[in-house]
């Protein structure tokens, strides 16, 4: 059966009972003015479209709804008709088709249904929410991160967070939770649940691997009837009151959950909002070869978050699942692995069904930028229908432009059926740094080109950044010496004072704003004194107020031609060093400089070995390529 739609157009109330299946559904539509009734019927194997007041009906709701449901809307959103004092409560345990903790027993996951209470026979999709944090985050050793740093013996294949995703705390309004408090009314079922090793669900946390996914999908599998639920006393629990349609959403290791099961292609997962949510683990704990931390949490692994949500009853049932985590993360040469890619959801886009909407805040240094750019684009590569939410926030869930209504909408929409033209808007709502928002129909921006800036310098002076190369025969070099204690705001701080510690280089005053939109990238021609070092980029707004750092990039300059692969470099021969930093959305405004500072260790995210490293860059042989809306010209203006 074809997706049919019901337009909402008709007035500005709609009570709607609405029956897939069968051949015959009704609209009842009323008004403060008016009240009607409007029906259309199958004839001859096609849809007979009929009209209310002289508008259309041209449809219903999505294939996948089985029985009648029952709501209403208000200007185009389900409207709350149910109460939560009503509503059926349920703690039940879903079987899961893993057994992590090796006991011989399928894991069971524990979870928290809220639902309407209906009329017999009207049934409700479902949003769903799994999370590791319900139970709390218990308070773990992590690693030690002043140490020196590994140099690989030759080249070859690598093997193979105290820094936890910030964990929203339920909303406490009346007594259903955040989520259930809002959707429960409007005629949704709400499930809260416990993923694998943590709270009463069996199992070991495993940080994102198959193991939890597989505990997550278990949900979606029950309410469509492939998987068992049981009640506390044992009893075998149906979902019969679901209509099959399952919405995700969460924030954080919540939202990262989504992403992860979306990525198996379940059937059953409409749609959904993953939340400042990790799209690749990878490149949570780790960033072109090297070991980086999340914004805070330095030193974190994870064998450390594995431990901080093993909040189940008897805990050391999970010993060897940890040790085995903290054996294959790697942190000697922070290489792409096996390990990793069980962990990474980008390379599965092509299997994700569900329509996306991803939101993600734009100074987010916990769950970094690249989380976001890297699943947009790899959803947008597979035709995922998809939408963005950019806000000027940090690891935080989104508030402000309406947010809860577009949520609203966005759910009516893919669990409901419900025609309101949520997909018939621009694909990106963005938040500027003046709090204003914009809509923009794709991401990076329409007109981004890639402009490449040159670098030029003397000694430790500070140098600049020029759109044309600067020719320099013989080449000069420039050094810097780690000093892994100083902080990245100290060293960007006064540019135009020697540093030892830091090279600069900066652009004239621009003459008009400046957009950067998108993912800046890096060639830096240098040597090493040493086999093994940190390298970063940092990339600054200079203007007569403090300096802001825009973006920052990190790689293992062993990790010279790939992540997955260490390789040995000779001290003092040159190499060219290329990474990424990680995307953002910013405007340079006009009067303000940009710049480019090079560091080697960057004390709140590397590894900080021995001070005393020493790095010499020939600036003229390098450069930074920046995704800039309107290319070169925004430097001509």
């Amino acid at each position: 059966m074809r997706k049919k739609i019901l337009s909402i157009s008709l007035c500005s109330v709609l009570s709607l009972s609405l029956v897939a299946g069968v051949d015959t559904w009704t609209v009842n539509a009323e008004s403060k003015q008016n009240h009607a009734t409007a029906t259309a019927s199958k004839s001859n194997g096609k849809e007979k479209v009929q009209e209310w007041k002289g508008i259309p009906l041209n449809g219903l709701i999505p294939e996948t709804a089985s029985e009648a449901t029952k709501i209403e809307l208000d200007n185009g959103m389900t409207k709350p008709i149910y109460s939560t004092d009503d509503a059926i409560i349920e703690n039940l345990f879903v079987e899961t088709e893993v057994d992590s903790d090796r006991d011989g027993k399928r894991d069971r996951v524990s979870i928290k249904v809220y639902r309407p209470k209906t009329e017999p026979g009207i049934k409700v999709p479902v949003i769903y929410e799994m999370s590791p944090y319900r139970s709390g985050i218990l308070d773990v050793p992590v690693f030690n991160v002043d140490v020196d740093l590994i140099p690989v013996k030759h080249p070859g294949n690598g093997n193979g967070r105290g820094g936890k995703p910030f964990a929203l705390a339920e909303g406490q309004a009346a007594n259903l939770g955040s989520l259930g408090n809002y959707y429960v009314p409007r005629g949704y079922g709400v499930i809260l649940a416990e993923s694998i090793g943590t709270g009463k669900s069996d199992g070991c946390p495993t940080t994102g691997d198959e193991r939890e996914i597989l505990g997550t999908k278990a949900v979606i599998d029950w309410l469509n009837g492939r998987a068992k639920a049981y009640s506390e006393d044992g009893k075998v629990v149906s979902a019969d009151w679901s209509t099959g349609n399952v919405g995700m959403t969460g924030t954080s290791y919540n939202g990262t959950l989504p992403n992860a099961v979306a990525a198996t292609g379940v059937d059953g997962l409409k749609t959904i909002i993953p939340v400042a949510a990790i799209s690749s683990w990878y490149d949570y704990y780790r960033a072109n070869g090297a070991v980086i931390a999340p914004g805070g949490y330095q030193g974190e692994d994870t064998d450390n978050m594995a431990e901080a949500v093993l909040t189940r009853s008897n805990p050391q049932v999970c010993k060897d699942v940890i040790a085995e985590l903290k054996a294959a993360q790697d942190r000697d040469t922070g290489d792409y692995s096996d390990f990793w890619a069980h962990r990474d959801y980008v390379k599965d886009a092509k299997k994700v069904k569900a329509s996306v909407l991803v939101v993600h805040g734009l100074n987010d240094w916990n769950v970094k930028t690249k989380q976001f750019a890297q699943w947009w684009e790899a959803l947008g590569k597979n035709n995922v229908p998809r939408r963005l939410w950019l806000h000027q926030g940090a690891h935080s869930s989104p508030s402000g432009n309406n947010w809860p209504q577009l949520q609203n909408r966005w759910f009516d929409y893919y669990l409901y059926g419900i025609e309101n033209g949520i997909m018939k808007e621009p694909a990106v709502d963005i938040q500027r740094e003046d709090k204003t928002w914009s809509k923009e129909a794709s991401w990076p921006a329409p007109g981004t080109v890639a402009t490449t800036l040159h670098l030029t310098g003397m000694g430790n002076d500070l140098g600049s950044l020029h759109l044309n190369p600067v020719p320099n025969q013989p080449h000069n070099t420039q050094t810097i010496i780690d000093d892994p204690m100083k902080k990245a705001n100290t060293l960007i701080a006064n540019p135009e004072l020697n540093s030892s510690n830091r090279l600069a280089y900066v652009t004239s005053e621009l003459t008009g704003e400046a957009r950067l939109s998108g993912t800046p990238k890096l060639s830096i021609r240098a040597s090493i004194d040493r086999p093994v070092a940190n390298l970063t980029a940092l990339l600054v707004d200079y203007s007569s107020s403090n300096p802001v750092i825009v973006s920052r990039g990190w790689v293992d300059p062993q990790n010279l031609h790939s992540a997955d692969r260490s390789e040995s470099l000779v001290p003092g021969r040159d190499y060219t060093f290329e990474w990424e930093m990680q995307p953002k959305d910013y405007v340079f405004k006009a009067g303000h400089r940009i710049g480019i500072v090079l560091i080697a260790s960057d004390y709140d995210y590397t590894i900080r070995p021995n001070a005393g490293t020493k790095i010499s860059v020939t600036p003229t042989r390098s450069e930074i390529t920046l995704p800039i809306v309107g290319g070169r010209n925004a430097f001509k203006q």
